[in-house]
């Protein structure tokens, strides 16, 4: 089924990497509903991933959740660098011992 003409395209559907390093997250997860939109940010100085992007809640006091994986995230990087305006929304939510799994959508508004 073709998506609708004001409907986002739907580019990348994957697991926040890097939350159990996320100091302060066991107290916000609360505050995080599904469907919810998030910010994606290129870290483009990381030290570890050339690609490296962030998640992050949206907002004035956004909350950072993590990364997009590596292996997974030079599309959306190089489209952030190129200008693009991606967006993102959470799709899954679940405790897993002391793992937060968060699951989004990186969308492109068409």
């Amino acid at each position: 089924m073709a998506a609708s003409p004001s409907s986002p395209l739907v580019l990348l559907e994957c697991l926040v990497a890097g939350t159990s390093h996320r100091e302060g997250l066991r107290a916000y997860e609360p505050r995080l509903t599904l469907g919810q939109p998030l910010a994606l940010q290129r870290e483009a100085d990381s030290a570890y991933d050339d690609w490296a992007v962030r998640v992050l809640t949206t907002g004035k006091d956004a909350f950072w959740l993590g990364y997009l994986p590596e292996g997974r995230n030079e599309t959306i990087a190089r489209l952030l660098d190129a200008g693009y305006a991606l967006t993102a929304r959470l799709t899954h939510k679940a405790w897993e011992d002391e793992w937060l799994h968060l699951e989004i959508e990186v969308l492109l508004e068409q």
